[in-house]
């Protein structure tokens, strides 16, 4: 690979915003050049060599998209802070000019009327949208299956899922298919991507981001948010899709919430004088979560040297136990999921969760899920039970961050590495940021020891949660603890085409 040294020349690989706009400035990259290495990669790694099988759908318009931002730029300048960005968004986001399934056969061929209110957002801010990538079907768990296209591979152990649900942006961004990418988290499922394949993922306070034209899977624990290879990458993106959107009321609570800037929060010595919780019950005991454990040591330790307090917090709070008893996602997913399908008109095959069960045309491992949740009902004496324990989490999670004094509790995304393929993800510990709706993200921890499979690791993720709205302490915690680690590194199996 050539060595980022040397000004005139760019390196596609791991190259940020702020790389890919000083060269476009500089006259050395055009959005042209760089959108056809990013489809070079694809067409590469995607369905040959390693076959990640992330992308559903290239954006048949890029190059033309490419070449009206370089006219731009030579009149104009740079149109936004994304201008001429390839962006990967996940298939459960509106386009209006490509199809939108949400990985499911039964939505094959279906392109809404208009875009999500964040896709308009990110075409606003400049970004080029350049694919359509894979998920967990109708993002009902998280592995990174769909019956649109099947599993999507992690390009750091071909073995093993990327995570979930939102895996195509995960597996495509470790790969460098593209700059920067979104997914959708109802429970792990923009975290749960970036632990897995060595990004930074930010699930943002409920109401921070609208969901309008995002296809629902739980409007009660639903957001999306930018995944990145860097956490400034991550919060340019944050900046650009964050607001109120009147279509999406929750985000009126927005109002008066966001900074003029989150840019201003990376800050390389923002760990200095927090107070950092560690969160030992969200911890593995086995000899299974050994390698986990020890890569948390290590990111501990790095925090308390750049001035972070470290305090040992071991309240005990059940992640298995959120998700089975409180988190209200299956309660919600007939309901909300039919307030999407029911307005498609002719467009679409389906126009509810029972016409999708009825269709045959989706993947048999979300069956026993959609099944289950096509019996239940947010009317129910149980939904309304589990809102009640949803509330009195809350609670206790702010008493415990104002018990303990605490800036950010932290703890591993995953008790255990990401899952091979074929098996089920568990002991993920997402669950407390989105039941409670409160912001987290997760920045690379570290790896596991090489294996025949994984040659260099693989990646493990810290997860950093705090107060409602403290994104901007939580991105001043991420990018202190980034720029001192400096864990990120790309997978082998899709290394420079150079």
């Amino acid at each position: 690979m050539t060595v980022k040294n040397d000004p005139d020349v760019f390196v596609l690989e791991e190259a940020t915003i702020a790389d890919i706009h000083r060269a476009m400035q500089q006259g050395i990259l055009s959005c042209r050049s760089l959108t056809e290495m990013y489809l070079k990669r694809i067409e590469e790694f995607d369905q040959k060599g390693p076959a990640l099988n992330a992308v559903i759908l290239v954006n048949p318009r890029a190059l033309e998209i490419a070449d009206e931002m370089d006219a731009a730029l030579k009149t104009k300048g740079l149109v936004g802070p994304l201008h001429g960005i390839p962006l990967l968004l996940k298939d459960n986001v509106d386009t209006g000019d490509m199809d939108t399934t949400g990985g499911s056969l039964s939505l094959k061929g279906f392109r809404p009327d208009d875009d999500a209110f964040i896709t308009r957002k990110l075409k606003e801010a400049g970004a080029l949208i350049l694919a359509k990538v894979n998920l967990h079907e109708f993002a009902v768990w998280g592995e990174s299956v769909s019956s649109i296209l099947g599993q999507t591979l992690n390009p750091y152990d071909l073995t093993r899922t990327p995570g979930g649900s939102s895996g195509g942006t995960g597996a495509g961004l470790a790969a460098n298919y593209g700059v920067v990418g979104i997914g959708t988290d109802t429970i792990n499922s923009i975290r749960s991507p970036a632990s897995a394949c060595g990004l930074v993922g930010i699930r943002p306070t409920i109401g921070l981001v609208s969901r309008d034209g995002i296809i629902p899977y739980s409007f009660t624990q639903d957001t999306a948010g930018p995944l990145a290879r860097t956490v400034a990458d991550a919060v340019t993106v944050l900046e650009a899709i964050a607001g109120y959107d009147p279509a999406d009321a929750v985000t009126a609570w927005s109002v008066g919430q966001i900074p003029a800037s989150y840019a201003e929060n990376l800050d390389p010595q923002g760990l200095r004088g927090k107070r950092i919780g560690v969160l030992r019950s969200f911890f593995g005991t086995g000899p299974d979560h050994q390698e986990v454990n020890e890569a948390m040591a290590k990111c501990i330790e790095a925090m308390r040297a750049q001035g972070a307090e470290i305090i040992e917090v071991n309240d005990p709070i059940d992640s298995n136990y959120l998700v089975s008893e409180v988190s209200v996602h299956l309660y919600d997913l007939k309901d909300h999921l039919n307030s999407y399908l029911a307005v498609l008109g002719d467009k679409a095959q389906v126009h509810s969760l029972s016409d999708i069960i009825a269709s045959g045309k989706y993947h048999k491992g979300i069956e026993d899920n959609i099944k289950k949740a096509e019996q239940l009902s947010t009317a129910s004496p149980e939904y309304r039970e589990r809102l009640m324990k949803r509330s009195e989490l809350q609670t206790q999670t702010m008493k415990l961050l104002a018990d303990y004094r605490l800036d950010a509790l932290v703890y591993p995304h995953q008790k255990r590495l990401a899952v091979p393929v074929g098996q089920t993800q568990i002991e993920r510990n997402g669950v407390l940021g989105s039941v409670t709706g409160f912001p987290s993200l997760v920045v690379p921890g570290g790896f596991s020891s090489p294996t025949a499979s994984a040659p260099i690791g693989v990646p493990i993720g810290l997860e950093i949660l705090g107060r409602p709205w403290s994104e901007p302490v939580l991105i001043q915690i991420a990018y202190a603890f980034e720029q001192a680690t400096k864990f990120r590194r790309p997978p082998e199996s899709t290394p420079s085409l150079a």
